[in-house]
């Protein structure tokens, strides 16, 4: 894994999408809880599990950003990226392993899932859309940062004459 030269590049491309959509992921979620549960905020298993999510996508960009090395910042970044992959797994099966306020799975259920027709395809569609959403901007922002860094090779040079002249 350290000697695929963009493996860096990609946490720090990664980590700042992922920050975004875990913290609208939080936002929304206080705003639906706030009617159902007559709170913004519980300390519940996976709202915590998914906070401590946010906190370790904020570490890995701060660490990045602390280090004025780039290939050492990606490294230490990537480090902590695997560190909080733990997380994950937590965040899945924390309303089955805690009496918490979220309901069990829906659609991921080994028979089938107790979600109507309805509701369950514009579900499956969106969470598509919203993978190949994250997916074009982090390849964006990937881009960015491998121009950036290599902004001194002839191949970056020469792409950004052919910028200029369009």
């Amino acid at each position: 894994m350290w000697q695929i030269k963009t493996a860096d590049m990609a946490v720090a491309a990664i980590a700042p999408v992922g920050a975004v959509f875990t913290a609208i992921a939080l936002f929304t979620g206080a705003a639906w809880g706030k009617p159902m549960w007559g709170a913004w905020w519980v300390w519940d298993a996976r709202l915590t599990s998914e906070l401590i999510l946010l906190f370790l996508y904020l570490g890995v960009i701060a660490l990045y950003n602390a280090i004025s090395d780039k290939v050492l910042a990606g490294r230490a970044a990537g480090i902590l990226a695997l560190v909080g992959v733990i997380n994950l797994p937590i965040i899945h099966y924390s309303v089955e392993w805690w009496n918490t306020l979220h309901q069990g799975a829906s659609i991921t259920k080994f028979d089938r899932p107790s979600i109507s027709n309805d509701m369950l395809w514009p579900l499956l569609i969106m969470i598509l859309a919203f993978s190949c959403f994250l997916g074009a901007l982090t390849l964006m922002r990937l881009r960015n940062e491998l121009i950036r860094r290599e902004s001194h090779r002839p191949w970056v040079l020469k792409l950004a004459e052919e910028q200029d002249e369009i």
